[in-house]
């Protein structure tokens, strides 16, 4: 069993960073595709990053791409996503996710374990 603990939310103005981390215990994930996904009050869940086993692929929905930046730390269990430039309608639930089926692109509906999720809150 994997447990996901995810950290760095809080509140920051528009045109600012965060730095999302997603602690992994449990067992190793370092084969693990991972990714972030969000929600927003009223809206369904969507993808925000991933990336494979090895970092050696990353994919970022189009509405971040160029702001965001996913990575991970193998071994420390890790993985994180940069947030840098952020706007009023990057504000929601992040959660991290790992796909113990695939070793490259993670999707939700095949995510295995989930974390709690942190908030983003991105003031105008």
């Amino acid at each position: 069993q994997v447990q996901l603990v995810e950290s760095g939310g809080g509140l920051v103005q528009a045109g600012g960073s965060l730095r999302l981390s997603c602690a992994a215990s449990g067992r190793t994930v370092s084969s693990y595709a991972m990714g972030w996904f969000r929600q927003a009050p009223g809206k369904e869940r969507e993808f925000v990053a991933g990336i494979s086993w090895s970092g050696g692929a990353i994919y970022y929905a189009d509405s971040v791409k160029g702001r965001f930046t996913i990575s991970r730390d193998n071994a420390k269990n890790t993985v994180y996503l940069q947030m840098n430039s952020l706007k009023p309608e990057d504000a929601a639930v992040y959660y991290c996710a790992a796909d113990g089926s695939s070793r490259y692109r993670i999707h939700a509906s095949s995510a295995d374990y989930w974390g709690q999720g942190t908030q983003v809150t991105v003031s105008s």
